[in-house]
Order: structure tokens, then C-alpha cells, then sequence
């Protein structure tokens, strides 16, 4: 039988909680307290026959922030704690104790990372008596606790994965496309009876050339895109009416000894206020 035949077609809800209670008054609310065996003894996990108390165990499926049991261990009290698990909790009266030689500990984990977790548990008070479909935890103060895992309703609505498109993809950052180079656009035109230079006229013949480059994609921009090119207005070639004379051709190139003879400075006077400020040391011993 599978189990939503065994559910009758009910969602089938994973366990969430274990715990230890010492009768139905202590057992925590929304959980189901195991109080008789599936051979039909009591399930009471009484520590000594002196002693008519004892507990039982309990388990719960209702939501619990998205957590689930995944697994369920019985460890000795000399076994280290698996990493991941934890001791289940104890509900029980004042004075009263859960046996120590032998411990159950379980695994939580969030509902979303798993397929598959425990769905039941049963305890049995002979281990020779087998539980189809169960699988055997481990005996603990004569008793033998049993569990069912398998795949399970999902408690809270799972996220779907998002489609991305074609177009999404073609802008990834992750692809590894070799970057494009930054091309100046063309610049606007400058106010009329503004001199343009000839420096300025070839770069523009060159501008119209990238244009159709730099209006095809985003990446051709530059951060001088827009700003006009042009010189100072007094180095610009004047004409006249005879002969053209370039201003650059004024200019002077000076050599390394023009600089310094030019702006040679010997911080004399900075020497000799330093000089006087120096307090006076006398080198002299007095008796």
C-alpha cells in the first residue's frame, strides 16, 4: 500500500518534533503521545521495577518553522553526539528523569532541503518482531523504536525556479565576450563664427567615420562624449591679408639652462632664519 493509499489521499505531513513526556497531562499540545506498543504492551519506559513512573514517548507534525526530522538515532551515553543532531527534549514532571545510559537524538533540518524525511514512529517491546516498511532506530530500556521515512507534502508553498529569457541571458555579465573599445562620439557643433582649427578639422573626419560604430551600442560611449574640441583662441592659425602667420611659431622652447637660471633658488634666506631661531649651546663646563 502506498502511502497516500494508507492516508486515505491526505497530504502526508513529515514529523517535526520527538520529545519525552511522563503521561498524557505533561504531553505538549499537537503532539501524540505513543502509549501502548504495536504488540500491545505499554509503552511506558520505566526505569526500574521498583519504580511504577516513568515516560513515554511523543511526536508531533504539526509546522514548526519550516523544520523537519530527517533522522533519528539511539546513542549510548558514552557515544559522542552526531554533528547535526540534537537530544530530543524532555516534558516531564517535577523529580522526574529520563534514563541516561541510552539517549535519542534526532536531526533537524529545513523542510526545503530534503526529499525525503521521518514520516511515523512506532516502538515495539520484542525485537524479534519485525515492522514492514520501518526501519529499526535501535532498542533503548527493553523497548524498540521503529521509523518510516519516505518523500512528503511539502508544509509551506516551495519557489518555483524563475525562466529567464533569451534576452536576459544575452546580457549576462557572465559570458565571456571580449569588452568593446570606447570610441569618442561625434561632438555638436560649435557656435556660429567660432575659428575651428585644423587639428579639430581632422579629428572630425574621423568622427564621422565611428559614428555609425558608436550609435549601434551603449558600450562606444566615452566620458568626453559631448564636450566640444577646440584651442585657445590665441593659438588658433590668424590670417591676414597677405600671409597666414601660426602664433605656435612665437613660441619659445627653452633649454635645461634657461629653466634654472630662470627659477634657480638657493633657500638662503630660509637657511638663515633658521639659523637664528637655533637656540645657543655652550660647550663650556662650569665648576
Amino acid at each position: 500500500m502506498s502511502l497516500m493509499e494508507q492516508g486515505g489521499g491526505a497530504p502526508i505531513r513529515p514529523v517535526t518534533a520527538v520529545a519525552w513526556t511522563s503521561n498524557s497531562a505533561s504531553c505538549p499540545k499537537d503532539f501524540n503521545l505513543i502509549s501502548s506498543t504495536e504488540d500491545g504492551v505499554a509503552a511506558n519506559f520505566t526505569r526500574s521495577f521498583a519504580m511504577k513512573s516513568g515516560y513515554y514517548l511523543c511526536y508531533s507534525k504539526e509546522p514548526s518553522g519550516g523544520m523537519v526530522v530527517s533522522d533519528i538515532q539511539v546513542i549510548s551515553d558514552k557515544e559522542a553526539i552526531p554533528s547535526g543532531y540534537c537530544f530530543i527534549p524532555e516534558h516531564l514532571e517535577p523529580k522526574a528523569s529520563v534514563w541516561k545510559k541510552k539517549r535519542v537524538c534526532v536531526r533537524l533540518v529545513q523542510e526545503c532541503s530534503v526529499e525525503a524525511a521521518v514520516l511515523d514512529i512506532k516502538v515495539t517491546a520484542k525485537s524479534r518482531m519485525m515492522l514492514q516498511h520501518y526501519t529499526c532506530i535501535g532498542d533503548i530500556h527493553g523497548y524498540v523504536m521503529w521509523c518510516r521515512k519516505g518523500p512528503f507534502s511539502s508544509l509551506l508553498p516551495r519557489a518555483k525556479p524563475r525562466k529567464v529569457s533569451l534576452t536576459l541571458r544575452e546580457l549576462s555579465l557572465d559570458q565571456n565576450t571580449p569588452p568593446l573599445p570606447l570610441r569618442p562620439s561625434n561632438a555638436p557643433l560649435l557656435p556660429p563664427g567660432r575659428k575651428i582649427s585644423s587639428r579639430r578639422g581632422n579629428l572630425g573626419s574621423n568622427d564621422a567615420v565611428d559614428k555609425a560604430a558608436d550609435n549601434s551600442n551603449i558600450y562606444g560611449i566615452s566620458a568626453i562624449d559631448g564636450v566640444p574640441f577646440a584651442l585657445h583662441p590665441k593659438f588658433e592659425t590668424q590670417t591676414n591679408d597677405t600671409t597666414p602667420v601660426n602664433i605656435l611659431d612665437n613660441i619659445r622652447i627653452k633649454s635645461f639652462q634657461d629653466i634654472e637660471n630662470e627659477y634657480n633658488y638657493t633657500f638662503k634666506v630660509e637657511e638663515n632664519a633658521a639659523d637664528r631661531s637655533r637656540p645657543f649651546l655652550s660647550t663650556g663646563i662650569t665648576s
